[in-house]
């Protein structure tokens, strides 16, 4: 396989239920070692997306392409071969315990027993567990539960792992855990997708697609996709007292409250010291970098308004 070819080729891909489009005419590329964030609110089509490229279900047309696999009707442990999939649902049993949840998927895997014992092994010191095979799952911590979950889905030694939403209701120090084994993951030469609804847990992706009713608005690296969005011109407005009003919405492209302050972007390219002019008297302004949350609910969640 050509080294610079993406190990993630997906070109037009729609998935059809009926009369209703859960994905429309997708196209994008992920390459080895990247971490490519895929956000979207609820039923945008990402875990439908996912699914198609795991080889759990079908696409309706379209092309994938899955570490140099054409995917295609009767290949599809071909493609299951080179991925893990982490579901946004708890992928482990919890009334098995932690050893009995490996050999039960090192069983399913066909894995042999001398290369299922060291990769086990491996993989429990690389997130760093201390405690026992033994140990019923359930009484497990969340966050290593998750890590555990990871652990079971990468036994094969995917080259590809897929993580749907890994982290949701996970403890804020759990979450930043997780989030360095991805680091070294990727570091590590496997390619890792994932989604999340955490926009600072997506600051870590290398890029991020953005979906928005089963169609792809945006693909680019977190700095690039807020250059893009935003420019140099987005302003934090915070009331100076009760009776501040907001500038009249004909003049603004954007204005999302956060707590009791206001990001604004105007239509024109308004400076800093025009708008303290305008609006000083009601406002204390500041120039801001946007996050990529300003992003998401700028493309995302705007344009449903």
């Amino acid at each position: 396989m050509n080294s610079d070819a993406p190990i993630v080729d997906v070109e037009n891909l729609s998935v059809q239920f009926g009369d209703f489009y859960a994905v429309r005419d997708v196209s994008f590329r992920v390459y080895s070692g990247q971490i490519f964030g895929f956000l979207g609110a609820n039923g945008a089509g990402k875990t439908t997306t996912i699914r198609v490229l795991c080889g759990l279900i079908n696409g309706t047309s379209g092309r994938v392409v899955i570490d140099g696999i054409n995917f295609t009707s009767g290949r599809e442990n071909e493609i299951k071969s080179r991925v893990g999939y982490m579901s946004q649902r708890f992928t482990l049993y919890n009334d098995l315990t932690v050893g009995e949840n490996f050999d039960f998927a090192a069983a399913l895997r066909e894995i042999p027993q001398s290369v299922y014992i060291a990769r086990r092994n491996d993989l429990l010191k690389f997130i760093g567990f201390d405690g026992k095979l033994d140990t019923v799952v359930k009484n497990l911590p969340d966050g290593t539960k998750q890590q555990v979950a990871l652990c079971v889905s990468l036994l094969h030694d995917p080259k590809i792992i897929f993580l749907d939403e890994p982290t949701a209701g996970v403890a804020p120090i759990a979450r930043k855990q997780f989030w360095e084994i991805i680091r070294n993951l990727s570091r590590g030469g496997k390619t890792v997708f994932v989604t999340t609804h955490y926009m600072d847990e997506a600051e870590n992706c290398t890029r991020i697609a953005l979906m928005r009713s089963g169609e792809l608005i945006a693909v680019d690296s977190p700095r690039e996709l807020k250059r893009k969005t935003f420019g140099d011109t987005l302003f934090n407005f915070t009331p100076r007292h009760a009776k501040s009003k907001l500038p009249p919405s004909s003049t603004m492209e954007m204005c999302e409250p956060y707590g009791r302050h206001f990001h604004i972007r105007f239509n024109d390219k308004i400076s800093l010291i025009a708008v303290r002019r305008k609006y000083g008297a009601d406002f204390e302004i500041t120039s801001i970098a946007p996050s990529l949350e300003d992003v998401f609910i700028h493309l995302v969640e705007g344009a449903q308004k």
